[in-house]
């Protein structure tokens, strides 16, 4: 490893010469061989370091990781030491089989930094020791000189050197949708934000057009996407909202367990009952007390979950992220790809005296030409044909179909002109053919625009594009809808006017012109139109937009685009409205961790920020208690996908690197999908929820029995097995049905659970005591009958049993809803509980009549008639809770 040596000059804010000089370079002749080899011993090669992942043994290990399981384990010691064998194999199986499920679900989590390292470029174009070369962009060394050409994937961060008409794709690394125009003599201020720096070429970007040179600065760890995976490796892992709310409820299920086992084991002692005796009826409802299927219950839920979100788009890399997303406060988005289409697109054409809109996204030729909303189908003597026909014309840029999707090759600007003119029926190949091309005069940054003299039937014509500015100057007729003339300056004046107001609405306006000559071919131009295009919002970003708020989340614009370009589709979207919402990089940069937390609550858009300031922004969201979801599909993003709750991965236009640091993966690039698996994410817990209240009301009815007996001085009306039986089969299957349950169609008009809220709250606590009384009383009722009227504790034993099983099975169909009745619900909506209740009751009432099951539960035999009043003591509790709903939307009415 090199050693700390002084700090590295701020290479974009150095001329060319100063940072050959802080080099060691020869611009002209580039590095000796002796030199590069002596560099690259020193730096070490150009690539990233390697980083192992967990082994498989550890992640299988890290399941058991919890203390619920602990729990589990212990009782299961526990069953063991008391000669339940039985009891102590059932639970063991519980544990393993569900940490089984979870290690399947998590082992294909990859590595971010082995996306990162599969993103280099495999080879560069150099000179060294004045000899153009091509080798690894492994052996990259800083200080040596790096030849670009259109189409080249950048080997490492560059300082330009030489530029001529160089523009680079930099979204995955800026989240700017426009190629970016560089020059070599742009010295920029030591703080610029990187999309800024436009002296520099960055590691993993493509070079869109034109032609450059540029000196070495930074190979490997110490490049922008080298830093971006530092702080991707240093994101580290949190547990979900749900793995936090169930280690604190385990927490209170041990000290509930200890406290019961010490209080009954007490009471017992007083009574003069011996001490062995009474240590093994404490452990007994210990046992009782955990509920064993709680691990597999939330494991199924969850799983289940997976397979509802694949169904609608969503991939799930981390299981217990898909109830995080239900708990979702806060989605901090990124705009490019995400909110947008990530392909720059004509929006409206504008001639001198017309005016049209353009449909469509991106570089598809689907969409249309519409004038004040009718359809406009152009006609060949059309101003705004002939401006189409320029801008195809005039272009280097070339829409090709690649793994069936329409891209483009080159300029994306360019790209989106060619798709509007294909709109329009005007093709390349074809003009291309018919007007050959004679020479071209590409853009830079002096001169602002481009031409293209071709040769066409009636002579030499030039076609040229550029910023307005920069073509208005330089036009001297005007192609109006009664052909071509002179233009005046109210012609000038209306022009420049069309221009401000495409600006002013956020779009990157392109003028367009000819010349039916090829001296002097920027010059004595004909004006024939103006285009304005945008990377567009996605056509259902904005219902999207609408359901999360509808829905009490907020949702945040993050971008490393232009404040301007950022806040005209966060006002498209319904994001922000004002630019006091929008907050800019350097303003990010000079605030403190406090400052900022105390700002992001007032700020829709976040713009021109760098991937640090993105980590920054989910930070502050979660130091305010938040919930904070992130989407994002750029290297940029890769951070900020990590550290919040829930990274969320465009899997169509993502990258590979903020797929890998992502919790789920939206597989149709689709916005509004996230509003599907926020739902989805909400019925989970929901489920979670009623399906834990239903566990646990269960075992606090059936520690209510046991307590009283001991504290009566009775028998006690259950042994371990049926204790063991009523928790994995009565309760665990119908609790399973319960995980699957469909979500409330109301879940989306309810705000989001409150952050830091308990899952055991006052209202979970007081149904949980309601129900266990319930329960208990109608279980001791029935023992007690046995017990004193039959004078049969096998009898009493076997009352008590039926009753609370076939309560419990009656109860599961009431835990479906906290308000809604058994009819409104629906009894056979959840078909699976339906055919779990009906199983279970109906073995229940058979195993009276099998030997081999009144042997293996310690039961007795019961008549029918007797089944039948069992059977109507059992429906108790499910009557009063029924009721209780009942009565409760009856007093809520009463004080609307």
């Amino acid at each position: 490893m090199k050693a700390a040596g002084p700090p590295l000059p701020v290479w974009h804010a150095l001329s060319p010469a100063e940072a050959a000089a802080a080099l060691g370079a020869d611009r002209e002749q580039g590095l000796s061989d002796d030199d590069a080899s002596r560099r690259l011993a020193q730096h070490g090669p150009n690539s990233l370091p390697e980083s192992t992942g967990p082994s498989a043994l550890r992640m299988f290990a890290s399941q058991f990781a919890s203390l619920l399981v602990a729990i589990l384990m212990a009782a299961a010691i526990l069953a063991g030491a008391m000669g339940e064998l039985t009891d102590a194999i059932a639970i063991v199986s519980i544990v393993v089989l569900n940490a089984i499920v979870g290690f399947v679900q998590e082992r294909n989590a990859a590595n971010a930094l082995a996306a990162l390292r599969k993103m280099s470029s495999p080879t560069a174009r150099v000179r060294r020791a004045g000899r153009n070369l091509v080798i690894p962009a492994a052996d990259l060394v800083p200080g040596d000189t790096v030849v670009l050409e259109a189409g080249d994937r950048i080997p490492a961060d560059l300082r330009l050197i030489r530029t001529s008409g160089l523009q680079t794709a930099e979204a995955a690394l800026t989240g700017e949708s426009e190629a970016v125009e560089k020059n070599a003599d742009s010295v920029a201020a030591p703080d610029a934000a990187v999309g800024d720096r436009l002296g520099m070429a960055w590691t993993a970007t493509n070079v869109a057009s034109g032609l450059g040179e540029g000196l070495v600065v930074a190979t490997g760890a110490s490049t922008e996407f080298g830093r971006i995976a530092g702080l991707v490796a240093a994101a580290a892992d949190e547990e979900t909202p749900l793995q936090a709310r169930l280690r604190a409820f385990g927490k209170v299920l041990v000290y509930g367990c200890l406290a019961l086992v010490t209080i009954v084991f007490l009471l017992g002692l007083l009574r003069g009952i011996p001490p062995l005796e009474m240590l093994l009826t404490s452990v007994s409802l210990a046992v009782a007390a955990v509920p064993e299927g709680l691990p597999a219950v939330v494991t199924i839920a969850l799983g289940l979950g997976v397979w509802r979100l694949a169904k609608r788009g969503t991939l799930v890399r981390r299981l217990a992220s898909v109830e995080t997303l239900g708990a979702t406060t806060v989605i901090c988005t990124d705009k490019t790809g995400t909110l947008t289409v990530g392909q720059m697109t004509v929006r409206t054409l504008v001639a001198l005296d017309d005016e049209l809109a353009v449909t469509g996204e991106g570089y598809a030729a689907t969409g249309r030409f519409e004038r004040a909303g009718a359809p406009v189908v152009l006609a060949a003597t059309d101003p705004l044909f002939a401006a189409l026909t320029a801008a195809v014309a005039c272009s280097t840029a070339r829409v090709v179909e690649r793994d069936g999707r329409t891209e483009v090759a080159g300029d994306p600007t360019a790209g989106s002109l060619l798709a509007a003119a294909l709109k329009a029926g005007i093709k390349f190949d074809a003009l291309d053919a018919a007007e050959p091309v004679i020479e071209t005069h590409p853009f830079d940054s002096t001169r602002k625009r481009m031409s293209v003299v071709r040769r066409a039937s009636a002579g030499p014509r030039s076609y040229v594009k550029g910023a307005p500015e920069a073509i208005l100057p330089f036009c001297t007729a005007v192609l109006a809808s009664g052909g071509a003339r002179p233009m005046t300056p109210d012609d000038v004046s209306k022009i420049a006017a069309k221009n401000e107001a495409l600006a002013g609405r956020g779009l990157r306006v392109l003028a367009l012109s000819r010349k039916d000559s090829a001296a002097d071919p920027e010059s004595g131009l004909t004006f024939l139109g103006l285009a304005g295009m945008q990377d567009p919002p996605r056509a259902e970003a904005k219902a999207a937009v609408i359901a999360c708020r509808a829905a009490g989340i907020r949702v945040v614009m993050i971008t490393g685009d232009h404040p301007g370009t950022a806040l005209a589709i966060a006002r498209e979207l319904g994001i922000a409205s004002a630019e006091s919402e929008v907050l800019a990089g350097p303003a990010v940069q000079v605030l403190g961790d406090p400052e900022l937390a105390a700002r992001v609550d007032s700020i829709g858009v976040f713009a021109r920020v760098s991937p640090e300031h993105k980590l920054r922004i989910v930070r502050a969201w979660k130091s305010r208690g938040a919930v904070v979801a992130m989407t994002g599909d750029g290297v940029n993003d890769a951070p900020a996908l990590k550290t919040a709750d829930i990274g969320i991965a465009m899997g169509k236009s993502g990258t590979d690197v903020a797929k890998e640091a992502s919790s789920m993966v939206i597989t149709d690039d689709n916005f509004a999908t996230i509003v599907a698996a926020i739902e989805e994410g909400r019925g989970i817990y929901e489920n979670i929820r009623k399906t834990l209240l239903y566990l646990l009301s269960g075992n606090f009815g059936e520690i209510l029995v046991m307590a009283v007996a001991v504290i009566a001085g009775w028998p006690l009306p259950l042994v371990p097995i049926q204790l063991l039986w009523i928790n994995l089969v009565t309760d665990g299957f119908p609790a399973l049905a319960l995980a699957t349950d469909p979500a409330d169609r109301d879940l989306l008009k309810q705000p989001p659970r409150k952050p830091g809220s308990e899952i055991a709250d006052p209202q979970f606590l007081g149904a949980m005591v309601m129900t266990g009384l319930l329960d208990a009383a109608c279980t001791l009722g029935t023992f007690a009958w046995g017990l004193f009227h039959d004078g049969s504790l096998e009898k009493a034993r076997t009352y008590a049993f039926s009753t609370l099983v076939i309560a419990e099975v009656l109860r599961s169909f009431s835990a479906r809803s906290r308000t809604r009745v058994l009819w409104e619900v629906g009894v056979f909506l959840n078909l699976r509980l339906a055919l779990v209740g009906v199983a279970i009751v109906a073995l229940q009432v058979f195993s009276h009549h099998s030997g081999i099951l009144e042997r293996f539960l310690h039961t007795g035999m019961l008549s029918w008639s007797e089944s039948l009043a069992v059977l109507g003591v059992a429906f108790i509790p499910v009557s009063v809770l029924e009721i209780t709903k009942l009565v409760r939307r009856f007093i809520g009415r009463s004080h609307a």
